[in-house]
C-alpha cells in the first residue's frame, strides 16, 4: 500500500501522516514513513526526540550522497555530465531512522525550483528513489509531502494507490486541493481522495462535503477538531502517545481501516 498525503500548510498532513502511519504498524505493518515537505516535522509527529530528529541531514542536502549516486557533487552541477539513473537500492537501510513502534522515517526532503541547475543531481536521486521506494520495496509506504507534487513524475505517480488530499473547512484548503488536482491529473494520479480535518461543526463537515463533490473527490474520512490535538503539541507528544482515545486518533483509525479494506496490504 502506497499512499501520498497532500494539502496546504497546517491543515494537519503531518498529523495524519504520522498517525496513520503508528497505527499500521502497531497492526503489524511494516511501515515507511518518508517526509517530502520542506517543514520535516514528520519526525517530530512520529515520536522521534527533538535532538535527533533535528540532526537528521534531508537526502536532498546531503551533497556527499548526491555526489556519491550521480557522480557528481552539487557544486559542480552545473554544465557537468552527472548521473541521471543512480543506483539507490541502499539508501533506505542506510539513512532511515527507527521511529516509536518500529516505523522507519526517511527524511528525503524536496525537490528543488526550477532554475537551479546546481540541483538537478539532487533532484535525479529523490525522484529515482522514490521509483524504487513505490515500485521495489514491499513496506507500506506513507509519504507526507509538499502540496507541489514536485516528487512525481508521470510514471511514477501510476505507482501510487492513492493521494489523500487533506482539508480543513475554509475556502483557502479549498483552493490548494484545487491546484493539487489540476497537478495530480497532468501528471496522471489514479485515485485522489479527501480526508476531511478540524471539523468542528455539522455545519463544516457540510462545507468540506460539498465543495468536494463540486470538484469530483470522495471523502473517505471526516477528523473531528480535537482540543486534545492541540494540548499534545504543546506537551510535545504524538497524540497517539498522548492519548490514544482522542476523537481524532480515533478517526484516524477508522481511516486506517478503510485504507487497509481497500488496498489489502
Amino acid at each position: 500500500m502506497k499512499i501520498a498525503i497532500a494539502g496546504k500548510g497546517g491543515v494537519g498532513k503531518t498529523f495524519v501522516s504520522a498517525t496513520l502511519s503508528r497505527l499500521l504498524a502497531r497492526d503489524g505493518y511494516e511501515v515507511l514513513a518518508v517526509d517530502a515537505d520542506p517543514n520535516l516535522n514528520l519526525g517530530y509527529s512520529l515520536g522521534i526526540g527533538y535532538d535527533e530528529a533535528n540532526s537528521i541531514t534531508p537526502l536532498s542536502d546531503n551533497n556527499e550522497l548526491v555526489k556519491e549516486k550521480t557522480g557528481v557533487a552539487p557544486e559542480e552541477a552545473l554544465g557537468n555530465m552527472f548521473n541521471m539513473n543512480p543506483r539507490v537500492n541502499d539508501i533506505v537501510d542506510r539513512f532511515a531512522v527507527n521511529a516509536p513502534d518500529d516505523v522507519k522515517l526517511l527524511v528525503m526532503g524536496t525537490v528543488k525550483g526550477g532554475g537551479s541547475g546546481c540541483m538537478c543531481g539532487a533532484n535525479a536521486l529523490l525522484r529515482v528513489l522514490l521509483q524504487h521506494m513505490l515500485i521495489q520495496r514491499g513496506e507500506v509506504l506513507i509519504m507526507d509531502m509538499v502540496a507541489g507534487l514536485e516528487h512525481l513524475g508521470r510514471g511514477t505517480a501510476r505507482r501510487m494507490d492513492a493521494m489523500l488530499v487533506v482539508i480543513e473547512p475554509r475556502m483557502k484548503s479549498v483552493d490548494t486541493v484545487r491546484r493539487i488536482l489540476r497537478m495530480a491529473d497532468e501528471i496522471e494520479v489514479e485515485t485522489v481522495l479527501a480526508v476531511g480535518n478540524k471539523v468542528l461543526r455539522p455545519k463544516d463537515e457540510a462545507f468540506v462535503r460539498e465543495k468536494m463533490a463540486e470538484l469530483g473527490v470522495p471523502v473517505i474520512s471526516i477528523i473531528p477538531y480535537d482540543q486534545i490535538v492541540a494540548d499534545a503539541d504543546m506537551e510535545g507528544v504524538p497524540v497517539i502517545d498522548y492519548n490514544e482515545d482522542a476523537p481524532a486518533v480515533q478517526a484516524v483509525k477508522d481511516l486506517e481501516q478503510y485504507l487497509v479494506n481497500r488496498y489489502k496490504p
